[in-house]
């Protein structure tokens, strides 16, 4: 199985490249965008210098490091499933010995190695050079800020695979995905950090998988949370792709019993 899994995960980083380029324009967004809070936190910290909790240097190294993950974790799965379904590409999947579900993430996986090369590593450097941008606390900090990263990777590819299953039953999910997308950069503490939210908000977040995705590994790198914290936060964010994917799984054979093919 895991040689399965590499031999897809191959294939999506080769069909990264024959899209290489726009990557390097993605660098420029990326930079736009921090740029963009980076002056809006500016104007905040001036009137406030420790404003909620955070010192200046900090919460432009949250907003730098935020989009350099989000750059890495993002994946297309969903928007691929629903164009194959709709294609009837699908069948190709469906006729293969080996899971759909691994398939779409193993080569997820790939997208995601690609990334790192080409657009998260760029921007990293392109922003520690212009922004204020902190090391981690720590040796340690950046250890378990890695698997926290990791497990970011998972969670969304596992949350795409069950947003893209959806295409099944839908005409068009292009409205779920646009809910999808803005629902998981709020949650997951890309925009502001999930402590800047109302107390109702907050009590709603850590119900849900979203804040595991950029706010959990952000407050590593930073140091902002105790050890035992941390343990919980990991723990609690193995649970949460554990559940993911077996929930994603199963749903997937419920909808692919309504999948019917009409061509030869």
């Amino acid at each position: 199985m895991p040689s399965v899994a590499l031999a897809f995960a191959r294939i999506g980083f080769m069909n990264m490249l024959a899209f290489r380029l726009r990557y390097y324009t993605g660098v420029l967004t990326y930079f736009i965008n921090v740029s963009v809070y980076y002056f809006i936190w500016r104007a905040i910290f001036q009137a406030d210098p420790n404003f909620a909790g955070f010192t200046f240097p900090q919460i432009t190294t949250y907003v730098a490091v935020g989009w350099i993950i989000r750059s890495m974790y993002f994946n297309n799965i969903d928007t691929e499933m629903a164009s194959d379904i709709l294609e009837g590409k699908i069948t190709m999947a469906l006729i293969k010995p080996v899971s759909v579900q691994l398939s779409y993430v193993a080569r997820s996986a790939g997208e995601s190695v690609f990334r790192l090369g080409m657009l998260s590593a760029p921007t990293a450097v392109v922003l520690a050079l212009i922004f204020p941008v902190l090391p981690p606390a720590s040796l340690a900090h950046l250890a378990v800020f890695l698997v926290s990263l990791a497990g970011s990777v998972l969670l969304v590819a596992a949350l795409n695979f069950i947003v893209g299953s959806c295409a099944v039953r839908l005409t068009s999910i292009l409205g779920l995905l646009r809910a999808k997308f803005w629902i998981q950069d709020l949650l997951s503490g890309v925009l502001v950090p999930i402590t800047l939210f109302p107390a109702p908000l907050r009590e709603v977040s850590r119900l849900l998988p979203f804040e595991h995705i950029g706010f959990t590994p952000l407050m590593i790198y930073l140091g902002k949370i105790s050890w035992s914290e941390i343990a919980t936060a990991l723990a609690v964010e193995a649970l949460w792709i554990v559940g993911l994917f077996a929930f994603g799984a199963w749903f997937w054979r419920v909808m692919s019993r309504q999948i019917t093919v009409h061509g030869g």
